[in-house]
């Protein structure tokens, strides 16, 4: 009996200090991460916050003096030049923070954070189609990356520390630190989502967004007019509209694909090919009479909310994108692709009789999950930015973009991990062209 009542102590001793163990464990690693979180957020954060105040001023220059578009061509030599100086002749843009994810052995470049910086403050001071959140990931990724390397830490803790870097900067830009703790979480592959690196993206997300705001970088902010009552009747057109927007964001991938092969198939030469496009931007900008298409696009998106909008804003709008960006000129894909669902959402409202404010938020929101495969990215952004007043609507309209949107993303390195459609592994690509229609019911 003795030896029985020693056996039980023995053994609680045992489980006690393995709880003990884990307990210490979870305290170290948690706030271990917590800590480099905020390193991170602080960090990404400065650099995010000079990033938005710069592009705001050459923003502001560029409507004072219009005439800096004549000079669209020469900046875009320069960006060519940088880029060749830096050994990046075959730029990846995004796609190079999801091949640091994935693959074993890949790294980000320190240089990669103020070459962005650099390359799309010229692109957007003199009058090129493109984002700000694209270049934000880029540059957050890599310092994200170059912090983990200061640290010593293993290539796994880094590739948390790029994605952590991917938050804090998408936070700061755009104000949205919901969706910019999980969007990079979730755009690395599509169907699952990387729990380990929750708290660090979480942690400078919020860091880096409440710097941000410190240092007079103000979140976006769109008020909803007019929002009708959820019917059967307006039920459907949200519907349909969802399912328009599904068929706009792949329309919006292959403008930018279709570009860029006709680029590298006619123009071979990088430095001709970005002189070529830039003098395209300048020729397009006078046929359509308004450099209202330059830039990010956010003074469209802003009309569009309150309900105006020129009938072809949102073909334009890809069409400048297109043009600017497969040239090789810098910036991102996420505003411009904001602004052609708004616009195209506002217009749909118009024709409709259906509230336009509320179908450009709607248009707004499901492209940009068509585009990026991220519903629930798509969901925090739609709350942030418009509120829940009309949360129902942007559910359905997401989910309906997520499920018609196929399997094609701006990101061609994105991997598709289950299937949208059944409950199975595919493990595919977005940028596997052969990747077809007979796939989806293998």
């Amino acid at each position: 009996m003795f030896q029985k009542i020693k056996n039980w102590f023995h053994q609680m001793e045992i489980i006690e200090m393995h709880y003990v163990r884990s307990i210490w464990f979870n305290i170290k690693t948690g706030t271990r991460w917590m800590v480099l979180a905020i390193f991170v957020g602080l960090v990404v954060g400065v650099f995010s916050s000079a990033f938005a105040w710069c592009l705001q001023r050459v923003t502001l220059l560029r409507g004072s003096y219009p005439w800096l578009l004549y000079f669209l061509p020469v900046g875009g030599l320069f960006i060519v030049f940088l880029y060749r100086l830096c050994g990046l002749e075959k730029d990846r843009g995004t796609n190079i923070l999801l091949i640091a994810v994935h693959e074993k052995n890949q790294d980000v470049p320190a240089y990669m954070a103020p070459l962005i910086f650099a390359a799309t403050i010229i692109t957007h001071l003199f009058g090129g189609s493109a984002g700000r959140e694209g270049a934000a990931l880029q540059m957050g990724g890599s310092l994200g990356n170059t912090i983990g390397r200061l640290f010593r830490l293993d290539e796994g803790d880094r590739k948390i520390l790029v994605m952590s870097g991917m938050s804090a900067a998408f936070a700061a830009v755009f104000g949205t630190p919901l969706a910019a703790a999980i969007f990079p979480m979730e755009m690395i592959s599509v169907g699952i989502m990387h729990y380990a690196a929750l708290v660090p993206c979480v942690f400078a997300a919020l860091v880096a967004n409440r710097f941000a705001i410190n240092m007079g970088i103000n979140p976006e902010a769109f008020n909803i007019e007019g929002i009708p009552p959820l019917t059967v009747i307006s039920g459907a057109k949200v519907i349909l509209l969802g399912i328009l927007c599904a068929g706009l964001s792949v329309a919006f991938c292959l403008f930018l694909r279709t570009a860029g092969s006709l680029y590298s198939r006619y123009i071979k030469n990088t430095y001709l090919r970005v002189v070529v496009g830039g003098c395209l931007v300048i020729g397009l900008t006078f046929l359509v009479g308004t450099s209202a298409y330059s830039g990010a696009g956010t003074e469209l998106i802003e009309e569009a909310i309150s309900g105006r909008t020129p009938a072809g804003a949102f073909l334009l709008k890809m069409l400048f994108t297109a043009v600017t960006l497969a040239a090789g000129y810098k910036g991102g894909e996420i505003v411009p692709a904001f602004c052609t669902g708004a616009t195209f959402g506002c217009l749909f409202g118009n024709l409709l009789g259906f509230s336009p404010s509320l179908c450009a938020a709607i248009g707004m929101i499901a492209v940009f999950c068509g585009v990026t495969n991220c519903p629930i990215a798509s969901m925090l952004i739609g709350f942030e930015l418009f509120g829940f007043e009309g949360v129902a609507y942007l559910l359905m309209a997401i989910s309906v973009s997520y499920l018609f949107s196929g399997y094609k993303g701006l990101y061609r390195e994105q991997i598709i991990v289950y299937s949208k459609y059944h409950p199975k592994f595919i493990n595919r690509m977005s940028g596997d062209e052969s990747f077809d229609g007979a796939d989806y019911e293998e």
